[in-house]
């Protein structure tokens, strides 16, 4: 699913389990209190006396960094991956990994970093996960050891990242997570329609939302016995794709993307997102839909399966989706099914918001082990993380391989897999694997970067779409706002009641069960479950971080 989806809903994850895990690490602090971060003459063993960026990063001396691995069941990891081979030639680097299982990668980490028994780089953490450990001092404030990432350095300042980075830093305005950082902002998510259908109804592709509801009146009209939109991806939150583009087109948040907390640029200062009047007309908007029948009102609730079985039974012809899941499933499927059929996703349609597109450029990325700290290795450790994830050769390793044993390039930024070899949604039909062969594309090692070795995996369906989408306005990243911690333990035992109330009456409202009418009964049952004092906590953090970092 889209990174922006996972960013938030992880994010709240970690904001849950903040006020159990602070008393699990307290045992785990691994931070050398004597140790001044500037002084690391004692911790220089392997490191290259001369390392900036596009420079081949290759330790002095063999070493071994010890890493917690996500075992993706997908491509499960072999010995005989290339990955490790290549790593080990290039860098001088070999890892002791700690493979966990995908189902238990969150648990396990947290247990492994509470016994003080995590290894040295703990990928795969996602922008708000590392809040419950950054108190016990068992993970490393990286912000302070970025002077000895040079490529990392020189990408934040080339794409502007500073202020996606001032919305990671905790309340002592350090951050703790070196996340994976984008060029642009790849967009995940919108509506796919069946084109030969529409052509049938003699109708075009909607570009905005008023034209997505005359579009869908008109295939009810021309198919009287069909809801035309049946949708998908219910888990773990109703309409989670769904409401996450379109609250974005309202200037709201929803779905994936739900946050309680939305910052209103205008009165510049937060505000609950449940209760925004762009929320409510979010949901006027999905209300029409469903009441005038174009909308299937399992939409919120059927499984995945149940969606797609509609799709290509004919018994829907528009549903969310992804470039991948267009081409892997609808368009591979409906061919076999229905001849002469065709499907197209469209760019996000236009709001009330305008051509606007909203989401992070971060993405999962690393915390460190304040044990790491200590070792005598610690600055080749950071140079070579800053090769492997955030340099060009590095992240070129990492997702494509070798180049004329893995894939071939016509020139800089252009990459096809060699003849035998599957990349994703290229070369379907290949024998060998990129990910399950080889260990290359891999989501512990193989993340973020410039845009064309981003999309150079693309299909064309997604080449377009994304470039459509990255000519749209970027909405500004929101201000950092961090919790102390007897803040956050504060708002975690609001965050779930009030939540849980906004995700039971957005259904309600878009289903027609509540009427919209009562809107105004709805705020005040959020405001008896401390909604104003649970944004008013949110915007003294941000004060307090304005004024103490300028």
């Amino acid at each position: 699913m889209n990174n922006t989806g996972q960013l938030s809903r992880r994010s709240l994850l970690a904001a849950a389990a903040f006020a159990g895990l602070t008393t699990l690490v307290g045992c785990g602090s691994g931070d050398d209190s004597s140790d001044d971060p500037k002084d690391l003459s004692k911790k220089e063993v392997g490191a290259m006396k001369k390392y900036g960026v596009g420079d081949q990063f290759k330790a002095t001396k063999p070493l071994t960094f010890s890493l917690l691995h996500l075992d993706n069941p997908v491509y499960p990891p072999k010995k005989s991956w290339l990955f490790w081979k290549e790593l080990t030639k290039r860098t001088n680097v070999t890892f002791k990994t700690t493979g966990v299982p995908y189902s238990d990668y969150e648990k396990k980490r947290g247990l492994l970093i509470g016994a003080g028994d995590a290894p040295f780089l703990i990928p795969k953490t996602y922008p708000g996960q590392e809040t419950a450990f950054v108190a016990s001092g068992a993970i490393l404030p990286v912000s302070e050891y970025v002077h000895l990432m040079p490529n990392f350095q020189e990408k934040v300042k080339k794409w502007g990242l500073e202020g996606d980075l001032d919305s990671i830093r905790q309340a002592d305005g350090k951050y703790y997570l070196l996340p994976g950082i984008h060029e642009k902002v790849k967009v995940g998510y919108s509506l796919a329609l069946r084109t030969d259908v529409l052509d049938e109804a003699g109708l075009e592709l909607p570009t905005t939302w008023d034209e997505v509801h005359e579009v869908l009146k008109g295939l009810k009209e021309a198919h009287p016995k069909v809801y035309p939109f049946s949708d998908r991806w219910n888990q773990p939150e109703p309409g989670g794709a769904l409401l996450n583009f379109l609250a974005q087109s309202f200037g709201t948040k929803g779905g994936w993307g739900y946050n309680n907390y939305y910052f209103d640029s205008k009165a510049q200062k937060y505000v609950f997102t449940g209760a925004m009047d762009e929320y409510r007309q979010m949901l006027e908007y999905l209300n029409k839909l469903v009441s005038d029948g174009l909308v299937d009102p399992e939409s919120f609730t059927q499984s995945d399966d149940q969606a797609k079985q509609k799709l290509l039974g004919g018994k829907s012809f528009v549903i969310s989706a992804n470039p991948q899941v267009l081409a892997d499933e609808y368009r591979l499927n409906l061919e076999k099914q229905v001849k002469g059929s065709s499907i197209a996703i469209i760019p996000v349609p236009v709001g009330p918001a305008g051509p606007v597109v909203a989401g992070s450029r971060l993405e999962n990325g690393m915390m460190i082990s304040s044990e790491a700290l200590k070792s005598e290795n610690f600055v080749a450790m950071m140079q070579f993380v800053d090769w492997l994830w955030y340099s060009d050769a590095g992240q070129e390793l990492a997702k494509w391989g070798v180049k004329d044993v893995t894939y071939t390039s016509s020139g800089p930024g252009q990459y096809a897999p060699k003849d035998g070899i599957k990349v994703q949604a290229i070369n379907p039909d290949a024998k060998k694997d990129m990910q399950k062969d080889y260990g290359f594309s891999n989501g512990v090692f193989a993340y973020g970067g410039n845009w064309s070795l981003v999309t150079s995996s693309f299909t064309e369906d997604e080449q377009e779409f994304q470039e459509s989408m990255a000519q749209r306005k970027l909405l500004p990243v929101e201000p950092a706002h961090p919790l102390k911690a007897s803040e956050q333990e504060q708002a975690t035992l609001w965050e779930t009641p009030l939540r849980d109330h906004v995700r039971q009456n957005t259904l309600k409202f878009a289903l027609g069960k509540r009427p919209l009418s009562e809107w105004d009964n709805y705020v005040a049952e959020l405001k008896a479950k401390n909604m104003e004092q649970f944004i008013d906590l949110h915007n003294k953090a941000y004060e307090r971080f304005k004024q103490e970092n300028g």
